[in-house]
């Protein structure tokens, strides 16, 4: 219950920092300005947090080069994340990222070598027919460019996820959440002298909600991982759809064409499947390891 809660808790968070990244897109923020202070501003305030209790002994880490690896494959998928919604409207941009449990079938069997049966590849083929349905031709609604950008996001966000859950199983939360951020920032820093800050206080305020609204989020959705499986949590991340929907009703007066609603049921089932088919993977090979002597 406390997983499930925790990845409720960052479905809001999450869908009020993309809002307000597209917002922040709207008023000619740079993306890259913009990511310097999603990553800078979580970084700082961890490390100022933890010396002030006298705790920075707590990011203490013997896996520096895997906090490293997951800064550059995460900082890249943010990049696209945050990316597609200045391109897309936020439902469609949210769809898109459910497809990432079927890419996380697709690196199991290229990279792992995993064996998945038809089951999974019966879910990644209808998944992506969901996504065909979404940014078809026929719907004339979602330029190519920011479905590609919307599925590179999908594709980084599955090389993490295993990441993250490899990550916590040595190290707490707040020390992934310290380097992804630090290690990421400087960075992106060198991006700022190419782009304008001079913002008013809005965009300020903007800039600086996203680096609160995205620091609690990847804590909270970390620590999901930690007190829970992927599978018992995942289902949660869904609710952002609705998220998504009624920032972009509210404050852009966009509602999903039919499009969307007929492909989003069927990239949603099929990430359903997805993992409702590890659930059940999951507790043979447990049961198996059972009944091994020994």
């Amino acid at each position: 219950m406390l997983a499930l809660a925790l990845r409720f808790l960052a479905t809001v968070l999450f869908s009020v920092m993309l809002l307000l990244v597209k917002l922040t897109g709207e008023r000619d923020i740079a993306l890259p300005e913009t990511l310097f202070w999603r990553q800078a501003l979580p970084a700082l305030a961890i490390f100022g947090w933890l010396a002030a209790r006298g705790e920075v002994a707590r990011l203490k880490t013997k896996r520096p080069w895997v906090h490293a690896r997951r800064a550059l494959i995460g900082g890249t998928g943010m990049f696209l994340t945050l990316g597609v919604v200045r391109i897309l409207p936020l439902a469609e941009a949210t769809v898109l990222g459910f497809t990432t449990p079927m890419f996380a079938v697709i690196l199991s069997a290229l990279m792992l070598k995993e064996h998945v049966g038809p089951w999974r590849w019966t879910a990644v083929i209808v998944g992506l027919i969901g996504v065909l349905i979404i940014a078809g031709p026929s719907t004339g609604n979602l330029p190519l460019f920011g479905v590609a950008v919307g599925i590179g996001a999908a594709f980084m966000v599955a090389l993490v996820t295993v990441q993250v859950r490899d990550l916590g199983r040595t190290e707490e939360p707040l020390t992934v959440v310290f380097y992804f951020s630090a290690m990421s920032a400087p960075f992106l820093g060198l991006f700022l002298f190419s782009t304008r800050m001079d913002h008013d206080l809005t965009g300020w305020l903007m800039l600086a909600g996203i680096g609160v609204t995205g620091l609690f989020a990847q804590i909270t959705m970390t620590a999901s991982l930690r007190y829970g499986t992927v599978a018992s949590v995942i289902v949660v991340d869904y609710i952002q759809l609705a998220w998504a929907t009624f920032w972009g009703w509210l404050v852009f007066s966009h509602m999903p064409p039919v499009s969307t609603w007929i492909g989003a049921p069927v990239i949603i089932g099929a990430s359903l499947l997805i993992v409702w088919r590890e659930h059940v993977l999951g507790k043979r090979r447990k049961a198996a390891a059972a009944l091994e002597p020994g």
